[in-house]
């Protein structure tokens, strides 16, 4: 699976954004997805993971009621709305495939910066 994200930028602190993951393979809909992300000088931090069918999804407390991660199967396309953006939610966000845990995963996209200024 080859995961390509997109959608970063800056914006200010309050604002809304939303990322998006394609995904190449007809096997999109077999993988469990996630979002995370790694602030400058500090280490990979789990954001959301979504199951297959989207219909259960689970966030750590940052980001909790702030972001939903959504699923589009016949785009194979994976997303994350952020609202009410901090500045420390200001990272590289990564997409992945057959998440595992809050650490591992199977396979990664390229990051895109999010960068929210206070």
């Amino acid at each position: 699976v080859q995961l390509q994200a997109f959608g970063g930028g800056l914006v200010q602190a309050g604002d809304s954004l939303r990322l998006s993951c394609a995904a190449s393979g007809r096997t999109f809909s077999r993988y469990v997805m996630g979002w995370f992300r790694q602030a400058p000088g500090k280490e990979r931090e789990f954001v959301v993971r979504i199951s297959q069918s989207g219909g259960s999804t689970y966030y750590p407390d940052s980001v909790k009621g702030r972001f939903t991660a959504s699923r589009d199967s016949a785009k194979n396309t994976v997303y994350l709305q952020m609202n009410s953006l901090k500045p420390e939610d200001t990272a590289v966000y990564y997409c992945a495939a057959g998440v595992r845990d809050s650490r591992y995963a199977d396979y990664w996209g390229q990051g895109t910066l999010v960068t929210v200024s206070s």
